[in-house]
């Protein structure tokens, strides 16, 4: 059948398999000699390249201090510390385990606010509506790459003397209000693993305008020691090595072209699956840039015809891959659901049953968007006859 679906026995859209993310790395030439030369002097931890890209990311995201460590989640974890939190955090459970699990191992109690459906971020007011006696601070995170509502969450840590720190993973290349994410607040802490738009490899970076945070940052990265060979806390090792910090300095130089393109392949996908009945994208307010470290979409079956799952499954015969971020939240998953109350998680738990990502990354070919989009479109058209394949 030349025009049915994979799934019900036509042509895959593509040969082989178009993976969610592929990550765009520089070349090998371009950093030859720079390799060389770390592996020549022997320095391959705390050099000159690690110092470099603290710089440049420092005037980057226009903040004070812009300390590298081994990963988003070690950043999370000194941030937690260093910040002095204790007893409740407010915190999205439609995100990511790892905002949570630094959390728990800080030893603070994570305590679960829904987002905004629309946006799918941390819902200023619910966050308001979660706060305890006990509460040290907010934790929100820029879900996707899209920015949070900054000002009216710090209005809300303001009002109730709060720390604000910002889950920053998919951060690098968003822009609130015309300006990069990461001055707002007391830290952001950002991913610079390989499904990112600046990519070292593994790796994170915590941003602040604080001296005193920087500082305990620094410290906790080695170990809680100074220097001294005391240790002033219990610090863990969350360095970063030269190579990554050298791929991190290349990636930067990249950054703007990566988010800007796509933007343009996010574009290509509004307007081909626009048309379609229950398909609904992310809300970017006015203003922001999403830097779209993923494209995830909803699905209401009603309109479109079949479930979340079975798209995905009619897409996988297409050589498509796709993800269902995140399902489960994390105040369903094993190792948190004992910190879940009778909170109403209402749009949590309806982006976790609804939302799919689709492939997107910073050199992605509109041939290959279009293509995609083509396969979604043609799975709608026959969403009848696959649901009968699945009911026989």
């Amino acid at each position: 059948m030349k025009n049915s679906p994979a799934i019900l026995g036509g042509q895959p859209v593509f040969a082989a398999k178009v993976n969610i993310v592929r990550p765009v790395l520089p070349d090998f030439n371009e950093m030859s000699d720079e390799v060389q030369g770390i592996l020549k002097s022997g320095m391959v931890t705390k050099g000159q390249h690690l110092r470099a890209f603290e710089q440049a990311v420092q005037e980057h995201l226009g903040v004070r201090h812009a300390v590298a460590v081994s990963s988003c989640t070690t950043g999370l974890m000194l941030t937690y510390k260093g910040l002095g939190l204790t007893g409740d955090v407010v915190v999205p459970s439609f995100t990511f385990m790892a905002t949570v699990s630094a959390l728990v191992w800080a030893g603070l109690r994570p305590v679960f606010a829904d987002v905004d459906r629309g946006t799918t971020n941390l819902d200023p007011a619910a966050a308001e509506a979660a706060i305890t006696p006990q509460t040290s601070a907010i934790v929100a995170v820029h879900n996707f790459g899209n920015p949070a509502d900054i000002d009216a969450l710090q209005d809300v840590a303001n009002r109730h003397g709060l720390k604000l720190v910002f889950d920053s993973a998919h951060g690098f290349g968003a822009l609130y209000q015309g300006k990069p994410v990461g001055s707002q607040g007391d830290a952001h802490v950002y991913s610079l693993s390989p499904t990112k738009l600046l990519i070292a490899g593994e790796g994170g970076i915590v941003a602040t305008n604080h001296d005193d945070l920087a500082d305990k940052i620094r410290i906790g990265r080695e170990y809680g020691n100074s220097g001294s060979y005391d240790s002033a806390f219990a610090g863990i090792n969350a360095r970063m090595p030269e190579i990554n910090a050298l791929m991190g300095l290349h990636s930067l130089q990249r950054l703007e072209e990566a988010a800007q393109r796509r933007n343009e392949t996010v574009a290509i996908y509004h307007e081909l699956l626009g048309c379609l009945p229950g398909v609904h994208f992310q809300e970017v307010r006015p203003g922001n840039r999403n830097s779209y470290k993923d494209f995830s979409i909803t699905i209401d079956p009603q309109t479109f015809g079949l479930e979340r799952d079975d798209l995905m499954q009619a897409l996988a015969a297409e050589n498509v891959d796709t993800r269902k971020y995140y399902d489960p939240p994390v105040h369903r998953q094993t190792a948190y659901a004992h910190y879940a109350d009778d909170t109403d998680l209402a749009n949590t738990n309806w982006l976790a049953t609804y939302s799919v990502s689709l492939p997107i990354w910073s050199n992605m070919e509109n041939e290959t968007a279009m293509k995609i989009c083509q396969a979604v479109q043609n799975i709608h058209e026959h969403a009848a006859q696959i649901r009968e394949q699945q009911r026989s």
